[in-house]
């Protein structure tokens, strides 16, 4: 049996059905190691690295010091969080136009698309563009997104996309004259105590990072501590969707101060302090309502799908409606069910050795109803 205690309150957790599907999809291939992190605003429940960095014979064995690439999770964990931020200090308007802070998206219909159109995924821009397949440069790349047709009215509809997040990392760099990783680590991943979370790793810290795909198709190469996005990569490992890498235990951090409507401890000065205001915690995540159509995301942050969804959800089906969180391409996701106060975080390398490794789409939503189940059972 898998005992876990939160020492704030002394609650005992079985968390032996949850280890064991984490140790299972090791056993299946559906990654070579993770990281897994239970918690809720008071501590941390249960803690666990499992596997290794490859499937290779003499691979690292994954610790809690490890960082995994991110994928899409750098929308909230860095971009969304800066927008937070800056939207507190004035400086980001939600119901302006994207063209107010890149004078460059106006053409071809895009001069009405919001700040706020972009954070809901409903901007009126195609889903997916293969930059990697035409470009060499950043500056290219936001150049044919600044030139792009609409392919869709915004506002009508949510198209999940990349894009997006692309233009929400340049309006904060536009705004804070700064870059986007430098923004971050400033005023967000350092207050907070995040010290192994960054864009680009080096040194250490690129030591530390678990390797992604052995890409045998453009970089040639196994990919460890370079963004796996490509759109990312051509952005300079740097960018609103991607590139970020970082560990459990930091992400923690930021989520407990989300479930503490923005409140953190620092231990420089042994005080709480405030990161966000409450107000903003609860605009970016929760629900938005108010749209023409059905729609189930918060402000960068998803929350629970629509259980007709072609796959499973990824947060399972027995977390309240009440939760946000995200996923990312490389086998990575958080989530937090705000009325159970809980944390769950899954870091994985799905995509080693190929992307085309799927099995992790039925382990999650697995994986998240039996820590929702036992944490539960705790309560009854």
């Amino acid at each position: 049996m898998i005992l876990a205690v939160l020492p704030v309150i002394g609650a005992t957790y079985d968390f032996s059905p949850v280890n064991d599907i984490v140790s299972q999809g090791i056993g299946r291939g559906a990654y070579p190691g993770a990281q897994l992190l239970i918690g809720t605003d008071d501590g941390i429940i249960f803690e666990k690295s499992y596997g290794n960095y490859t499937y290779d014979e003499f691979s690292p064995t994954v610790t809690d010091e490890s960082i995994y690439d991110l994928a899409s999770v750098t929308k909230v964990v860095a971009t969304t969080a800066a927008v937070m931020k800056l939207y507190e200090a004035g400086l980001i308007d939600l119901n302006s136009k994207v063209s107010k802070y890149l004078p460059e998206f106006t053409s071809y219909g895009k001069e009405d698309i919001t700040v706020l159109n972009l954070l809901l995924h409903n901007s009126g821009l195609d889903a997916f563009v293969p930059f990697f397949t035409m470009y060499t440069k950043r500056s290219e790349v936001l150049s044919h997104i600044y030139s792009m047709n609409l392919s869709y009215p915004a506002g009508s509809k949510t198209v999940y996309s990349d894009l997006n997040a692309i233009l929400l990392g340049e309006i904060v760099e536009s705004v804070s004259k700064q870059s986007l990783d430098e923004y971050c680590s400033v005023n967000i991943f350092i207050p907070l105590g995040m010290r192994s979370t960054c864009f680009n790793p080096q040194g250490k810290l690129l030591e530390l990072a678990v390797p992604t795909e052995k890409d045998e198709y453009w970089r040639m190469k196994q990919l460890k501590g370079e963004v796996h996005d490509e759109a990312a990569y051509l952005m300079g490992g740097v960018s609103g969707n991607a590139g970020l890498f970082s560990n459990s235990k930091d992400i923690y951090r930021l989520l407990k101060t989300l479930l503490k409507k923005g409140v953190y401890y620092d231990f420089d000065s042994s005080k709480e302090m405030r990161m966000f205001e409450a107000s903003t915690v609860e605009l970016f995540t929760k629900r938005f309502e108010g749209l023409p159509y059905d729609n189930t995301r918060a402000l960068g942050w998803e929350t629970k799908p629509n259980m007709e969804s072609k796959y499973r959800i990824a947060c399972g089906e027995m977390i309240s409606e009440n939760c946000f969180g995200h996923t990312g391409y490389t086998g990575t996701s958080i989530w937090c069910d705000a009325d159970r106060n809980l944390i769950v975080i899954f870091l994985t390398n799905r995509v080693f050795p190929t992307r085309n490794n799927n099995l992790i789409r039925d382990i999650r939503p697995d994986l998240h109803n039996a820590v929702i189940n036992a944490f539960d059972k705790n309560k009854e």
